[in-house]
């Protein structure tokens, strides 16, 4: 039975779009990231029902700082603070060989351990947010802050 020409073969590997192109990658292989846009209404007095901030780094007395900041800046614009709350520390192991032919019994072990809170802002406003945005936090220190 012959093939189908509209058909894709087995092998084909990638997304194809409509041209039947790949989608082309950047140099490290990944898709080009998507843009995330957040639409909020008009300043006054209208109210976002929460943010839940997440700070991760692998040093927690930074980490500890940058909570503090977080929670006196949302003091004073008047949110409700619950947290921080610590989440479970994260370690990844890693073992490798002390040489690169032989002596397969020579090993070093790696360690790294990533330590993150959790801050959920209740009744906020967007003098809340202005004012978070403005903030400066530590270096090394990664944030995730979700509107809810």
């Amino acid at each position: 039975m012959p093939k189908k020409k509209n058909a894709p073969s087995k092998g084909t590997h990638g997304v194809k779009g409509k041209t039947g192109h790949r989608k082309k990658k950047d140099a490290s292989g990944a898709s080009p990231p998507a843009k995330i846009e957040v639409a909020l209404p008009k300043e006054g007095k209208t109210k976002i029902s929460g943010i839940r901030i997440r700070l991760s780094a692998f040093d927690h007395g930074v980490l500890d700082e940058a909570a503090a900041k977080i929670i006196e800046t949302a003091q004073r614009s008047g949110a409700v603070i619950h947290g921080p709350v610590p989440l479970p520390t994260r370690i990844r192991k890693f073992t490798v060989n002390r040489s690169t032919f032989i002596h397969k019994n020579a090993r070093d072990q790696f360690e790294m351990r990533i330590h993150s809170r959790l801050i959920d802002l209740t009744d906020t406003t967007f003098k809340t947010i202005d004012s978070l945005q403005s903030l400066s936090l530590p270096s090394g220190v990664d944030i995730d802050i979700k509107m809810k």
